[in-house]
């Protein structure tokens, strides 16, 4: 095969029920369009327990494009989709969910738009189908806060469905950090970018596999890995409420002096728990950076690789194992 020009990467953790209509479709938008650029479709297998894994390299006999990267466990979304771009050998990489919600016929567009010179082509969410009203609420939420928060100008309502070009891509593999938030690292990385409005569909099959939890870990990656305005305010907040007790402390002392201060219990415990409430924010917050910082200089890698398949180790037999 021609070596390819698109690349197409699709995390995949549990996605049984979706993984062969995301083939299926990507491959017939790829190979029906007019100008024939050779392509590949990367599925990476984030450690997933379903048939999943068994499913994709069956597919590989019918797609040659198809190739299926095997993770050594669950190393989450992110970096699942960061050793994906990783291997990837196309000059345009296209990255999207298995569950459906990103329609592959969009990729058509995003190669458009990258013929015209642009390095990154996101997709912006017009609206939201089958999601409930407090996700979407969230969701809304996050982006204009991250917005506020962060030093990077991330788009609003665009999630990780995009095109990145090749030089991009080469400055995310520059960049080995932990807890990734990849639509800000290629807002970051700058270049040319433009967004694509579209309708997003609801899932195909299965069920999401970010809890509220998760979400919730994800938005403080995405603040904490872009700005430094989380310490800038546990600075202020400490100014602040040292500022109120000296002011308290003047009160206090005055009405001792005109005999009018009468001791109580309630005003004591209302000091006691707003200052712990306070120090107990900002050591969290300084938790969260100096733990990212353990984690970064322990130089573990991002990813360990299992195995690779394609159709030249589907027909020898053979297995590549790597870690990046």
């Amino acid at each position: 095969m021609d070596a390819p020009v698109v690349s197409v990467v699709c995390p995949a953790f549990n996605e049984e029920g979706n993984i062969r209509e995301v083939v299926e479709r990507t491959d017939r938008t790829l190979a029906e369009r007019a100008d024939h650029l050779p392509y590949e479709i990367i599925i990476v297998n984030d450690g997933g327990t379903d048939a999943t894994l068994e499913i994709a390299r069956e597919l590989i006999r019918r797609y040659p494009a198809l190739r299926v990267v095997t993770l050594s466990r669950n190393f989450g979304h992110q970096i699942a989709a960061t050793a994906g771009i990783d291997v990837a050998r196309g000059d345009a990489i296209v990255l999207m969910d298995t569950d459906l919600q990103d329609p592959p016929e969009l990729i058509g567009a995003f190669l458009d738009r990258w013929q015209q010179g642009y390095d990154v082509v996101y997709a912006v969410r017009r609206s939201r189908k089958g999601e409930s009203g407090f996700k979407i609420a969230t969701a809304r939420w996050f982006y204009r806060l991250a917005q506020r928060l962060t030093n990077v100008a991330i788009p609003l309502d665009a999630g990780d469905f995009r095109l990145i070009s090749r030089r991009v891509a080469d400055v995310l593999r520059q960049s080995r950090e932990k807890h990734r938030f990849l639509r800000g690292l290629t807002s970051w990385a700058g270049f040319a970018q433009i967004g694509v409005p579209y309708d997003r569909d609801p899932r195909h099959s299965g069920k999401s596999k970010y809890s509220l939890a998760k979400m919730l870990r994800f938005a403080i990656d995405g603040v904490t890995s872009f700005s430094e305005i989380p310490l800038r305010f546990a600075t202020y907040l400490g100014f602040l409420v040292s500022g109120l007790s000296f002011v308290y402390a003047l009160v206090i002392l005055g009405l001792k002096f005109a005999h009018r201060n009468f001791p109580g219990y309630t005003s004591m415990m209302v000091a006691i728990l707003f200052l712990g409430g306070v120090q107990l924010i900002t050591i969290g917050i300084l938790g969260e950076y100096v733990g990212r910082i353990y984690d970064q200089s322990k130089h573990r890698p991002l990813y360990v690789i299992d195995r690779i398949d394609d159709a030249s180790t589907v027909r020898s037999g053979r297995v590549r194992t790597t870690l990046r």
